[in-house]
């Protein structure tokens, strides 16, 4: 009994390392001309999420099953994004902690 197997058109493939190259010229030519700041890691940033992105996509074959990439990707970067701002708030308490305390003090 044969088993149907469906394959992937090899076009989308070499389309995607072509926009990895491109992503990846990009991110270099970021630090080549020289951007500064959040706009250099910004930048950087965001040509590394957009290669991350195409690589699960295509050669991990996450991009023909939804539940998977919405499992594997989505939910463990809204984690992150959760703790990050939880983290964010309580640096806020932390330094308001140590003005308090150092002007209290006055050291």
């Amino acid at each position: 009994m044969a088993e149907d197997t469906q394959q992937h058109p090899l076009k989308i493939y070499f389309y995607v390392w072509i926009l990895l190259f491109v992503f990846s010229a990009f991110s270099y030519w970021v630090d080549w001309y020289g951007f500064q700041g959040f706009t250099r890691w910004g930048l950087i940033l965001l040509f590394m999420m957009l290669k991350a992105g195409f690589i699960c996509a295509i050669f991990m074959h996450m991009y023909w099953e939804r539940l998977a990439i919405i499992l594997a990707i989505l939910v463990p970067c809204f984690a992150i994004l959760v703790f990050v701002f939880i983290m964010w708030h309580e640096s806020y308490y932390t330094q308001l902690i140590r003005k308090i305390y150092f002007l209290v003090t006055g050291s």
